[in-house]
């Protein structure tokens, strides 16, 4: 989506003055991967697009502490996420009552192929946390010190959840495939 870092600068000025337009503009530059990020995490349409709503909600009545001199990007995503793995971990309370397992309902595109969905289905089945830093970094492709930041963990911290997350994706994986 175009728009540069002079840009969001200049949104994020003119939306902490109280300018519509800018707020607006903020919100078409981020609001596709912040929805992303969402839906990544979550899996489930509706409560992606609500997710993203009071996250971004939450930056702008947050504007007057974000720091200009910052991306405005990955401060929205930690928002994002952070409210993410909050609702997956309510939804999974939820559930423990059921075995209903967490499906992909309603996706905003069907995935390509049986693998597509094999690999989908298992990262739906991965806890919130290690979910969403492999959502942030190989979907979204954050750096571990980008997600390490965002999510306001140790860096080591996100090194592990991407390693035993992907550890346990990969064990899901060669169960499906066989």
């Amino acid at each position: 989506m175009a728009g540069s870092r002079g840009d969001e600068r200049a949104w994020i000025r003119g939306a902490q003055s109280g300018s519509v337009p800018d707020l607006e503009a903020l919100f078409r530059h981020h609001w596709p991967r912040a929805y992303r990020a969402a839906y990544l995490v979550v899996h489930d349409s509706a409560a992606a697009e609500d997710i993203a709503q009071e996250a971004f909600l939450a930056a702008v009545r947050g504007l007057d502490r974000f720091d200009r001199r910052r991306p405005f990007g990955p401060w929205l995503h930690r928002i994002v996420v952070n409210r993410a793995i909050d609702w997956s971990r309510s939804r999974a309370l939820r559930r423990e009552s059921s075995d209903a397992r967490l499906g992909l309902v309603a996706a905003p595109a069907p995935p390509d192929g049986e693998h597509a969905q094999t690999l989908a289905a298992a990262l739906a089945d991965l806890s919130p946390e290690h979910r969403a830093v492999i959502v942030m970094r190989h979907l979204l492709e954050y750096t571990p010190g980008e997600i390490a930041e965002a999510l306001g963990l140790p860096r080591g911290t996100v090194n592990s959840r991407l390693r035993r997350g992907l550890d346990e994706l990969a064990g899901k994986l060669d169960e499906e495939l066989q």
